[in-house]
C-alpha cells in the first residue's frame, strides 16, 4: 500500500498546469467532434478547431472567449446575409466588400477590447462570401447556418470541459491568468497593417473568380490569422513579424500534414485510428504551443493541419479529400499574402511614434 501511495504521489508530482491544459484540449476537441456530428455539421473540423482554440486555463476566460467567438460569428454571418446577395455575382463588388470588412475587422481585432469577436466578425463574413462564390447555387442561409452551428458546437464543448475542469483538477493545478489587452482608440500602424490584410482578402475574391479552387474560405482564415500580430512593433512595418509567422505556419502545417499522412496510411479508413491520431496530434500541438520558446505558433498550425486532415465530415466514408483541399487552401492564402506584405513594406510610411497595443498572450491563440 505504501508503494502504491508513493507511486501515486510521484505521478501527481509530474503533472503540471501545462499537462492539464493539453488534456483539456484533447477532451474538448473530441467532444466538439461528437457534438458536430450529432447536429449534422458540414465542416466538423471547424467545430473541432473551435474546441481547441477557445480553451484557456481559466474557465472564466474560456467562457468569455467562447461567447465572443459566437457573437462575432453570428454578426459576421448576419452581415453576409445582407451584403452577399448584392455583391456575390460581381467580382468587383465582392472584392470591395471583402476589403472593407476585412480591414475593419482586423483593425479592431488588433486594437479593441473585444478583439476576438471582431476577428470572427470578419472571418465569418469572408468565409461565407467565398463559399457563396465557390458554390453559387447553394442557399446563402445554409452557409451561414452551418458556420454558426459548427462554431457553437465547438465552443460549447470547450466551455463545458473548461468549467468541469475548473471544478475538479484545476483546483489542484490552477492556471495563471492571461494579461488583459491594451486598447488603442487610434493606431495608424495597425490600420495600415489591417488594410494589407483587406487587400489580400480582396485578391482571394479574384482568385476564386479566376480559378475553380475549393475550400478557399480556409485561405481567408489563414490570411487573418497570420496578420494577427502584436502591434507594438508595427512602426517599422509588419513584413518581418508576419513573415516569421507565415514561416511558422508553413512548418507547422507541413509537420502536421506529415503526421496526418502517416495516420491516414495506417488507418485505411478505420475511424478509431483517425481518432487516435487526432488525440496524439492535439496533445503534441498544444505542447509546442505552450512551450517556453519563440516558435509556439508552429504548435497551433500543427494542430490545424491534424484537424483538417484527420477529422472527416463523416467517419462512415472516411473521405479525406475535403481536409486535403482545406490544407491546400491554407497554403494558397499564405502565397497570396506574402507579395502584399512586400508591396506594403516598400510603400509603407514609418510609424515610429505609434502607441503600442500588445495583444499579450492572447495573440498566439488567434483563430
Amino acid at each position: 500500500m505504501n508503494r502504491l501511495r508513493a507511486a501515486w504521489t510521484t505521478m501527481l508530482g509530474h503533472i503540471t498546469p501545462r499537462t492539464i491544459d493539453a488534456v483539456e484540449c484533447v477532451v474538448s476537441v473530441l467532444l466538439a467532434i461528437l457534438v458536430a456530428h450529432a447536429i449534422g455539421g458540414d465542416n466538423v473540423a471547424w467545430a473541432a478547431f473551435a474546441g481547441y482554440m477557445v480553451m484557456r486555463g481559466r474557465a472564466g476566460e474560456t467562457v468569455v472567449r467562447g461567447l465572443l467567438r459566437i457573437v462575432g460569428t453570428v454578426t459576421g454571418g448576419a452581415l453576409a446575409l445582407v451584403l452577399a446577395p448584392l455583391v456575390a455575382s460581381d467580382w468587383v463588388g465582392s472584392a470591395i466588400a471583402m476589403l472593407a470588412v476585412g480591414t475593419l475587422s482586423l483593425y479592431r481585432a488588433l486594437t479593441a477590447r473585444r478583439a476576438y469577436a471582431w476577428l470572427f466578425f470578419g472571418l465569418t463574413f469572408a468565409m461565407v462570401l467565398l463559399d457563396k462564390i465557390d458554390a453559387p447555387d447553394t442557399a446563402l442561409g445554409q452557409f451561414v447556418e452551418t458556420r454558426i452551428l459548427e462554431t457553437v458546437a465547438g465552443t460549447l464543448a470547450c466551455m463545458a470541459v473548461s468549467i468541469a475542469s475548473a471544478l475538479t483538477v484545476r483546483r489542484r493545478w490552477p492556471a495563471a491568468p492571461t494579461p488583459p489587452p491594451v486598447v488603442a482608440l487610434w493606431h495608424p500602424a495597425a490600420f495600415y497593417h489591417a488594410v494589407q490584410a483587406g487587400v489580400a482578402l480582396a485578391l482571394l475574391v479574384g482568385v476564386a473568380r479566376a480559378v475553380a479552387l475549393p475550400a478557399l474560405a480556409q485561405s481567408a482564415v489563414g490570411v487573418m490569422a497570420v496578420m494577427l500580430v502584436p502591434v507594438h512593433g508595427l512602426g517599422a512595418g509588419g513584413l518581418v513579424p508576419v513573415s516569421a509567422r507565415l514561416a511558422q505556419r508553413f512548418l507547422g502545417c507541413l509537420a502536421g500534414a506529415a503526421l496526418s499522412a502517416l495516420c491516414l496510411f495506417l488507418a485505411q479508413g478505420h475511424a478509431p485510428v483517425l481518432v487516435a491520431g487526432t488525440v496524439v496530434g492535439v496533445a503534441i500541438g498544444r505542447g509546442i504551443e505552450n512551450g517556453p520558446h519563440s516558435y509556439r505558433y508552429v504548435g497551433t498550425q500543427f494542430t490545424l493541419a491534424v484537424l483538417v486532415m484527420l477529422v472527416p465530415d463523416n467517419y462512415a466514408d472516411g473521405d479525406v479529400l475535403p481536409g486535403i483541399e482545406r490544407l491546400v487552401a491554407v497554403l494558397i492564402g499564405m502565397a497570396i499574402l506574402e507579395p502584399v506584405l512586400l508591396a506594403g513594406h516598400w510603400l509603407a510610411p514609418r510609424y515610429a511614434s505609434a502607441e503600442p497595443a500588445d495583444r499579450g498572450q492572447d495573440e498566439p491563440g488567434g483563430v
